[in-house]
């Protein structure tokens, strides 16, 4: 009984549950917007933003112009630490009639925290006849602290205090300038009387924390915050503020917690997501604080410290011209930041931009003269542009600054080496190595100084030298190993090699050593077994992946290969390396379709990241979507504006498309950026030919002649011009010339065709068949040969000889085993289908492959299977006159007249310059 009884009370309790609910719906239902708003001024009251957002959202849902809601809700989200959001509330506020004046100080607070300095002031003047507000002074003397003017901000502390003479907030301002102005003992004083006379105030707290944590005692400062968040446990503000402290003393773990703590409270907060991106890049994690990053800027693309960790990022994963767009944007809001100075500057001199690094170093070594940093950096670029003697100048005053600092004595060393003066060099090196005992880089430059002399036994003596200061460092027995190499002590070398591997099992550059020697003794199986190894202990490695891949390709095994490079994309998603080198196999096995899907997929995946825009526009190029291509690449140029090579990138899709204007301008474009841009050059130069302006285009080769006379390009492009004009004779002299300099293969065949187009076709094919018998393994010049003889002979036999050599050298090369389908067809050889057959099979989806296996089989009388096949080539290349020709022969066998008749007509369509013209209109009349 009890037991029933029990049942039906709860099914009562739950029922009135329901009921409880529906009438709190209900409630909700006619409940007004302004008691909502109501409502959630009392939960604010009370410390409780959660509930006063929920509040003021069921406010808006009931009426979205209430204006009163988005100020509060401005205001809360403020306090939450969200300053973006801040703003977008309260700008739709003051456009649904909030007074200006009453916005103000909440506007001002959110731009602030954003960085946004001038803006803060430029939104919060202050109207001379309106009565002053402490708040607003406060707020003004903040923004002007934050841009380096003391004065103003000085004077707006002051006014403020005037009014409220125990303003707290006026108070904190006053101390965070006179710790500016290194008034520590003011600023501490200031701090200490906030907190004594406010201890209720979580503010006061969180600013006593900032000025432990600026005089560099980091407990103190976690305590402050501690206290502050006694007071205010759900201040997402005091959680990242105190996980910034943590991730200074890496402390990684709390941080974390902290950063997840504030992600409860504020979930999709801009200032969250930063503060997640920070800890990891300070844990080396760059790509999840990248993808971070990105969610921070689809939120706050103007959010300052975003944009300058980004540029962090980026340069820390090697991505230098996005590093440098971000930068850019980051000095254009605060041009006197020397930490982005300095980042920029490291991202001119890593991305080899010596001379521009050197101008924009400029100023900031006349403002900051005793910079060692800057100092190092002007050195590092002038080494770069080659003016040693200014590099020497650079780090010798770097180093009288700081003598006893081995990276700057390490640094002139280098400069010295770099005039050839070796003697002083080794000196400074060796001074740097004394300096720095238990860091190897000095020591290890000496080696390699040494080791570059060849002065084997000095290289050796550095070498033992390090393995007893760092005898555990796997790095110094590589090197070692690098030495007995020069000395071809291959199995002292080994020795090495194995040591560096048993201190470290995945250090991949002894792996790499050790397999390169298996490889010289064609050990191919002990090589892969080096890089298993390592993969055994690391399971995503991606170099040692990418290391099995080679040697598959090198067995010829594609499907292998593949595997591994599958393997490496997935393991390692935003590696462009694995990326680009898997759409290469793609493209390699002839499969353009799915390297085309495959790139489309990476791109989506890194959305801002140039690198993969340019692989998806590779592919698109390959695949024959030029205004795809164009698309891609014209994003590129938009992303990069002022990279001379994103500029030039929409050149060719331009001229694939017949826009000759476009890429004119294009390739003016570019050499405005760098106008001595080879490529552009060349190309202006061809454009010009192609417009009729022959003169001009000449003279324009001949002054690329005349800028870098021991470089072909200008004569090959002098040769082109004169080749287009037909005039055969002067084009071979000025590939000559061209040849003459460098013993290009692709200058050979420019030269061939130039001669057979002369008559000279003896002379061209001896020069031909002499530089296959000096370079037998030139398979592009081979397969220029057996292309051009496939053309040329009637008898395919010769062709076919050249083929069959190719494919030795890779038996899976579509294009060959097509052509070689192709030829044997024309000679009546039944081996033409298996060739087509198993071209089929590794590039099911190329247009080419099945038109040629589709065509051989309808002519062996097989419609049945041959039909689809030409459909689908005809499908994939619609404008290709003789697959469309070939697929109306299908048709009209398997009794599709009207089909047949379509697809005549869009080989007639499709057809100028198509041999077999008249016999398709002959065919269409028939029908």
């Amino acid at each position: 009984m009890s037991r029933k009884r029990s049942k039906r009370t709860s099914v009562a309790l739950i029922s009135g549950a329901v009921l409880v609910l529906a009438s709190l719906g209900a409630c909700n239902k006619f409940q007004s917007a302004d008691k909502f708003v109501s409502e959630a001024k009392q939960y604010q009251e009370k410390g409780d933003n959660k509930a006063a957002i929920i509040q003021l959202k069921n406010a808006l849902q009931k009426d979205p112009n209430n204006a009163e809601a988005r100020y509060m809700l401005a205001g809360i989200y403020n306090e939450s630490g969200d300053p973006v959001s801040a703003e977008k509330e309260l700008r739709k506020a003051l456009s649904l009639g909030l007074s200006a004046e009453k916005g103000k100080a909440v506007l001002g607070k959110a731009l602030l925290m954003q960085g946004q300095f001038q803006k803060a002031l430029d939104e919060t003047k202050i109207d001379p006849g309106a009565k002053p507000d402490p708040a607003i002074l406060t707020l003004r003397g903040n923004a002007y602290l934050a841009a380096g003017q003391f004065a103003e901000s000085q004077k707006s502390f002051d006014e403020a205090l005037k009014l409220q003479p125990n303003y707290v907030d006026g108070l904190i301002g006053l101390a965070k300038l006179a710790f500016a102005q290194k008034d520590i003992a003011t600023a501490v004083k200031l701090a200490e009387q906030a907190t004594t006379s406010n201890p209720k105030n979580a503010d006061a707290w969180m600013f006593k924390g900032d000025v432990a944590r600026s005089q560099g005692k980091p407990d103190d400062a976690l305590a402050s915050y501690a206290e502050a968040l006694k007071l205010q446990p759900e201040s997402v503000v005091a959680h990242l503020t105190r996980a910034n402290v943590e991730i200074g003393q890496k402390k990684f773990t709390e941080a974390q917690a902290d950063v997840d703590a504030a992600k409860k409270f504020a979930p999709g907060n801009i200032i969250v997501l930063y503060t997640q991106a920070l800890l990891h890049f300070s844990q080396g994690k760059n790509a999840p604080a990248l993808e971070a990053l990105q969610q921070v800027q689809r939120g706050a693309p103007d959010y300052m410290p975003g944009v300058l960790l980004t540029g962090a990022v980026q340069f820390a994963l090697g991505s230098y011209e996005q590093a440098e767009q971000a930068l850019k944007k980051y000095l254009g809001a605060n041009p006197n930041s020397l930490y982005a100075q300095k980042l920029m500057a490291g991202i001119l001199v890593k991305s080899k931009q010596a001379k521009r690094a050197l101008v924009f170093l400029e100023p900031a070594l006349k403002q900051y003269p005793q910079d060692t940093q800057l100092l190092a950096m002007a050195g590092e670029a002038a080494m770069q542009a080659k003016d040693y003697a200014k590099a020497t100048e650079y780090f010798e005053k770097a180093s009288a600054i700081a003598p006893q600092n081995a990276e700057f004595r390490t640094s002139l060393g280098m400069s010295k080496l770099g005039s050839g003066d070796n003697e002083k060099a080794i000196a400074e090196l060796e001074k740097a190595s004394d300096l720095d005992a238990k860091s190897p880089k000095a020591g290890i430059l000496l080696l390699m100084t040494h080791l570059r002399l060849k002065e084997y036994d000095k290289a050796m003596a550095a070498a033992n030298l390090l393995e007893k200061e760092t005898p555990d460092n796997p790095l110094i027995y590589n090197l070692k190993g690098g030495i007995y190499l020069a000395r071809k002590d291959k199995v002292k070398a080994r020795e090495s090699f194995e040591k560096a591997l048993a201190l470290q099992p995945t250090y991949f550059p002894a792996a790499a050593n050790l397999a390169n020697l298996d490889v010289s003794e064609n050990k191919l199986d002990a090589a892969k077994k080096r890089f298993l190894n390592i993969l055994d202990k690391d399971k995503k490695n991606e170099a040692a992946m990418l290391s099995l891949a080679n040697i598959a390709l090198a067995e010829n095994n594609n499907e292998e290969a593949k595997k591994w490079l599958e393997k490496a994309n997935t393991d390692n998603p935003s590696s462009f390396q694995a990326t680009q080198l898997l759409a290469t196999h793609y493209l390699r096995m002839g499969d353009k379709q799915k390297a085309l899907v495959f790139a489309k997929k990476a791109q989506v995946l890194n959305p801002t990241a140039p690198e993969f825009l340019g692989l998806l526009a590779r592919a698109q190029q390959v695949t024959g979507d030029n205004q795809g291509a164009l698309d891609s690449y014209s994003k590129i140029a938009a992303m990069l504006p002022e990279s001379p090579a994103a500029q030039f990138s929409v050149v060719t899709p331009y001229l694939t498309l017949n826009k000759d204007a476009e890429a004119l301008e294009a390739v003016k474009k570019t050499l405005r950026l760098d106008p001595n841009f080879r490529d552009a050059q060349t190309a202006l130069a061809m454009l010009e030919a192609k417009q009729g302006n022959f003169d001009l285009s000449l003279q324009t080769a001949r002054q690329t002649q005349k800028q870098d006379p021991k470089s072909p390009r200008g004569y090959v492009t002098e040769g082109d011009i004169l080749y287009g004009q037909k005039k055969y004779t002067p084009a071979i002299a000025a590939y000559e010339k061209g040849w003459a300099l460098e013993k290009n293969p692709q200058i050979l065949i420019k030269l061939h065709a130039a001669m057979f187009a002369d008559g000279k076709i003896k002379e061209a094919d001896a020069r031909l068949n002499q530089w296959l018998k000096d370079q037998p393994n030139d398979n592009n010049v081979r397969m220029y040969l057996a292309t051009y003889l496939l053309a040329t002979q009637k008898s395919k036999l010769p062709a076919i000889e050249q083929f069959q050599i190719l494919l030795k050298a890779a038996p899976d090369n579509v294009v060959v085993l097509n052509n070689l389908a192709w030829a044997y067809d024309q000679e009546k050889d039944p081996k033409a289908l298996g060739y087509a057959e198993k071209a089929y099979k590794l590039a099911p989806e190329s247009a080419a492959v099945l038109d040629t296996y589709g065509w051989l089989l309808i002519q062996k009388e097989d419609v049945k299977t041959g039909l689809p096949l030409l459909k689908k080539a005809a499908s994939l290349s619609p404008t290709a006159a003789e697959i469309r020709f070939h697929y109306a022969q299908a048709l009209i066998k398997s009794g599709d007249k009207t089909g047949a008749r379509s697809e005549l007509e869009a080989t007639i369509a499709n057809g100028k310059g198509y041999a077999k013209l008249d016999e398709a209109k002959a065919q269409l009349n028939q029908l």
